[in-house]
Formats: structure tokens, C-alpha cells, sequence
């Protein structure tokens, strides 16, 4: 990396939302290819249907069933209301087979042209496990290969930066003189913060392999003496003191269990007046898009056990862990904070 003085760090002219919408096109299209597969959008043609009915006639399991619908709902193929599942007029129109406008062909050819990529979410819904580097746990097995990491954490950070550089202009840190960003990577967001907030500090939490290659982005910024790394496991080893826990595209990682967990455990690592941030793309409330949100869950069915979350489930976990004046904020295209504090 060439070194560069923290003033070449300067927020976007915009947010990243054309990009975020190219991508999450793609995974849309993609679950909408799956369901096809499936025959979800038949299954809705015999009968509007909850998330437990349509599991149980098309045996899967819930997060791929749920991930497959909100991406559906999403890009206008399905709606949504009162928990019940139905076609809209256009997959009426264009997805079923008695329809003389069906598109079922075109879908079969595009099928065939990312065939690799499809077979893979698919055997991700059916499963109900991650498929990426070969299945299994997806962190363990980059964890033995350091290019692997190398590479993953650069293009964490190549994605992070922008919004980095927002949500700290959110929220009020000049009370604060340490965050600990829990798996935080790169340090990314520890960047962001520490230039927004003069007098704060950081400490990036993560697996040795990743502290390894984390110095050399704080190092590329001048940021040596704010930013330091701290290598430790999040789910075995206590935490080293802070006054704020943040946590970026961590939570949509894991199921609601370890989510809960790592509310409590901050919660008992802060002292009062501590806070907690939470900086995610964040499903609206009754979990159907936006469409941001529904690729990036299709995308945690293929990488991970995790899904994404809305900031009612988030701010629900804060509550129930003791967290106070909890609230979720919008800062930088689809990416939102949710911030509690320790009372």
C-alpha cells in the first residue's frame, strides 16, 4: 500500500447507491431464477400462503424460504400482506405456465448462462447452509489461507470506506475516547470515526490473520498512535476497554442466537453511558426489502448462516440485553446505524 496523509481521506461526492443497486440487481435476479426453479411462483398460483405454509409444501427451511420471498417482494413479483404471500399481476402474467405471456423459457436460458452461480444459491436454499468456498464455515477456511484473508479484507474495505466516512457524522462521539470495533477488518470505520472525532481512539478486534494486514491501512493513513488492533476470538475472549462497541456487517453474519449473545456480552464489557452501534443494511419492518436488503440476506444464504435484520429485530435485541435510548438512524445510502447506550 503507498502511504498518503489523512487528508487524501475525504468523504463522496455521492453515496454508493448505483453500485448497491447494480449489485443487488443481480442477486434479485438471481433469487427470482431460484424461486423459478423451484416452483415458488406456482406454488403461490394454487394459493396465497404464510412463510410456515410455504415451507412446508416446498420442504425448505425458513431463512432460504424467507430470503427467496423478500427478494420476490422486493423486485415486484410477490406482495406481502398480513404475513400472507401472494403473485402480483406481473408474475401472473409472466411466471406461471398457463399464462400465454410466460417468460419460463428466457428464465431456463438465463439459467444455463450462470448456471455455476444459480446451482450454488439453489443448493444454498435446499440445504439451508452457506455454499461459498466449497461450504462449510466460510471464516474458518479463510483463516487457514492468508491470501485469502488478504484478499477478503481488501475488498471489505474497498466497499466500507464511503459509508465509513458518513455514519460517524450521525451520532455525537465527543464525549467517547475508545471504540472497539469488533471484527472490524480493515479498520475501515475506525478511520472514519477517529477523523470525524478528534479526541477518540480506536481499537480494531479481530482473528490474528486479519490484525496481520489491518496496521497497514491505519499505517497508510498516518494513523498509528489512534488506531491500534487487538487480536482476539469475539465468542471466547473478553473484550479490552472501550467506551464504545461498534459492530459493521457483523450481525447479518450469524443467526439471531449470536446476535443476542454479542449484544449481551457488550453489555457487560461498556459501563454506564457506554454505547453500542450497530451499522447494517437494514430489512423495513416487516422484512421485504428494500431491494438492497433482500440481496444482501439471498447473499448471506450463500456465504454465511447469518441474514439481515430490520432495525426493529436490532433495536428489540438492545432492549432485551438492557440496552436505553435506542434508535436507528439512516446515514449513508442503504446503510443505517443503531445506536443504544448503557444506562
Amino acid at each position: 500500500m503507498q502511504n498518503s496523509d489523512s487528508a487524501a481521506v475525504r468523504a463522496p461526492r455521492s453515496d454508493d447507491g448505483l453500485l448497491t443497486e447494480l449489485s443487488s440487481s443481480l442477486w434479485g435476479y438471481a433469487a427470482v431464477l431460484v424461486a423459478h426453479q423451484l416452483d415458488i411462483f406456482t406454488l403461490l398460483d394454487e394459493n396465497a400462503c404464510s412463510l410456515d405454509e410455504i415451507c412446508n409444501r416446498s420442504k425448505l427451511n425458513p431463512r432460504p424460504a424467507h430470503a427467496l420471498l423478500s427478494a420476490a417482494v422486493s423486485v415486484g413479483l410477490v406482495r406481502m400482506e398480513n404475513g400472507i404471500f401472494s403473485l402480483t399481476p406481473i408474475a401472473e402474467d409472466y411466471l406461471l405456465k398457463r399464462s400465454p405471456t410466460y417468460w419460463g423459457a428466457r428464465l431456463d436460458l438465463d439459467l444455463l448462462i450462470f448456471a455455476d452461480g444459480v446451482a450454488a444459491i439453489k443448493k444454498a436454499a435446499l440445504t439451508d447452509l452457506p455454499q461459498a468456498f466449497g461450504g462449510g464455515d466460510v471464516f474458518a477456511t479463510m483463516m487457514q489461507n492468508p491470501e485469502m484473508v488478504r484478499d477478503f479484507t481488501r475488498g471489505m474495505h474497498s466497499i466500507s470506506m464511503a459509508p465509513a466516512l458518513k455514519w460517524p457524522e450521525a451520532i455525537d462521539l465527543s464525549a467517547n475516547r475508545m471504540m472497539l470495533d469488533v471484527g472490524g477488518g480493515s479498520g475501515a470505520h475506525s478511520i472514519g470515526a477517529v477523523l470525524r472525532w478528534p479526541d477518540l481512539k480506536a481499537t480494531i478486534f479481530d482473528l490474528a490473520p486479519v490484525c496481520e494486514i489491518t496496521s497497514e491501512f491505519a499505517a497508510a493513513q498516518q494513523l498509528e498512535s489512534r488506531i491500534a488492533t487487538h487480536a482476539g476470538d469475539m465468542w471466547n475472549e473478553p473484550f479490552p476497554d472501550a467506551d464504545v462497541h461498534f459492530y459493521s456487517s457483523i450481525y447479518h453474519d450469524w443467526p439471531p442466537d449470536k446476535c443476542n449473545f454479542l449484544t449481551r456480552k457488550s453489555f457487560q464489557h461498556l459501563k454506564a453511558g457506554g454505547k453500542l452501534i450497530i451499522h447494517e443494511i437494514l430489512f423495513n419492518d416487516d422484512r421485504t426489502g428494500p431491494l438492497a436488503a433482500s440481496a444482501y440476506n439471498l447473499m448471506m444464504l450463500y456465504w454465511a448462516p447469518g441474514q439481515q435484520y430490520s432495525g426493529r429485530e436490532l433495536s428489540s435485541m438492545l432492549s432485551e440485553a438492557g440496552f436505553a435510548d435506542i434508535k436507528t438512524v439512516p446515514t449513508f445510502g442503504a446503510w443505517s446505524i443503531v445506536v443504544g447506550t448503557k444506562p
